[in-house]
């Protein structure tokens, strides 16, 4: 497979993104299911450079932040029942990016960089430091998790990020796409964003190691200043974990990744399921065999 097929769970629903559309199936309060089907753009097909490795996973982490917060847009207001009037503005979508960018910072860089400064401060050693402020930020990570787990409607969302999870693991093996046979593979799969997480934490302790600054502020700029160089090593380390998931050395590398999708993946139900499936094969690309 040249193309690695990913998506992400939403309100009651699923988006799929393949090599030439994105897709976001919603089940309707009357069970239905909706599907709005877009052509995917991206900056890298314009400029060359922008494929170039670690310059990729920036451009693909923004863009596939964008492109989620459209899907969600739109499944909440389907889930609702409601028919949109107007499409979400261009400045709504900023707004949220930068409220979603600036509790990410607050969360995973200031408050772990705070607490580090202040209670670390007789640790010379920089490496040792930045374990303590890693641990930390783990400790923030799983708290807010296993806080949000809680509600309800994340539950099913985590049912449906199952889902996500159980079609592309049975597309990657050639299984037959129905309900049945999905619901025998697994919810855990080792591209998944709760992994590449785990990753940008561990890859932080390493990269900001080497990294020197006076005083707390100064530490928490150049953490930010330095989160693209860590978005990047992230989406490479990431895509090469998927490409040799089988691989002795590489399946110790991602199983702490899996471990956590735990707590980010539930089991669906069929309907669930059915929904996925819808998503995947309205993005599929043409020719593949194994979508019946």
């Amino acid at each position: 497979m040249s193309f690695q097929y990913g998506g992400q769970a939403v309100i009651e629903g699923v988006m799929m993104r393949g090599p030439d559309h994105r897709a976001v199936a919603v089940r309707r309060p009357d069970a239905t299911i909706v599907i709005d089907e877009k052509p995917v753009g991206s900056l890298t097909r314009r400029f060359a450079f922008l494929k170039l490795p670690f310059v990729r996973g920036v451009v693909m982490l923004f863009e596939s932040l964008m492109m989620g917060l459209e899907a969600l847009a739109f499944s909440a207001e389907q889930a609702a029942g409601e028919e949109p009037e107007e499409k979400i503005s261009k400045w709504e979508m900023f707004l949220t990016i930068a409220f979603s960018l600036g509790l990410a910072i607050l969360l995973f860089i200031v408050i772990p960089t705070a607490l580090t400064y202040y209670t670390a401060a007789a640790i010379q050693d920089n490496f040792i430091r930045n374990l303590v402020e890693g641990a930390i930020r783990l400790l923030i990570f799983l708290g807010y998790v296993a806080g949000v787990a809680r509600l309800p409607d994340i539950r099913r969302v985590f049912m449906y990020h199952g889902a996500e999870h159980k079609v592309i693991n049975a597309y990657e093996a050639g299984g037959r796409l129905t309900v049945e046979e999905v619901q025998k593979f697994s919810t855990l799969h080792p591209r998944c964003g709760t992994s590449f997480l785990l990753i940008v934490i561990l890859i932080k302790v390493v990269i900001f190691s080497g990294v020197t600054a006076s005083g707390l502020f100064g530490q928490i700029f150049f953490r930010i200043l330095l989160l693209p160089v860590v978005a990047g090593v992230a989406y490479e380390l990431l895509k090469l974990s998927g490409k040799y998931q089988d691989r002795g050395l590489c399946r110790i590398f991602i199983a702490p990744g899996l471990w956590l999708q735990k707590l980010t993946t539930r089991e669906p139900d069929d309907s669930q399921v059915e929904v996925a499936i819808k998503a995947f094969k309205a993005v599929r690309k043409e020719g593949d065999i194994n979508v019946s």
